[in-house]
């Protein structure tokens, strides 16, 4: 991965979830390169952009999108060879089962729902960070040694 490659897409139309989710990553250095789209038709013109080779490290997802749902983001990225290994967490305030259901069907790595208290949320957001771009192996890198 190249020293300005993204490591971060977040997909998110809510101003102020974005603005809070951007502040916790920046606080606590869990990311420096991040892309942020407001709808599901950026989304996948930013992965499926022709010219680039490298792919984000993580994707939060949020479902309810304009243009294209978070469940048709979620579908494309697993059905393509080049974006399918990387971690989806679809963070909604969605609380329906049937939207749980239809995201793990889809193979999305994690299902959070937002947490409406701020303090919780930042929390959230912090472990969040903490695991999926510091802990986690991403599988590329296994893939790249192998080749």
């Amino acid at each position: 991965m190249s020293k300005d490659a993204v490591e971060l897409l977040l997909v998110e139309d809510n101003s102020s979830d974005e603005e809070l989710t951007l502040h916790v990553l920046k606080k606590y250095n869990l990311a420096n390169r991040i892309m942020v789209v407001r709808d599901g038709a950026e989304a996948l013109e930013f992965l499926f952009d022709n010219g680039r080779h490298e792919v984000p490290k993580l994707i939060l997802l949020d479902l309810k999108l304009p243009k294209l749902n978070g469940l048709e983001v979620l579908r494309q990225i697993k059905a393509e060879a080049h974006t399918r290994m990387i971690p989806v967490v679809v963070l909604t305030s969605s609380r329906e089962d049937k939207d749980l259901v239809a995201c793990y069907e889809l193979g999305v790595n994690s299902y959070i729902v937002k947490p409406v208290d701020f303090a919780q949320f930042t929390e959230c957001i912090r472990q969040l960070g903490l695991y999926w771009l510091l802990v986690n192996e991403p599988a590329r890198a296994y893939n790249q040694q192998r080749a």
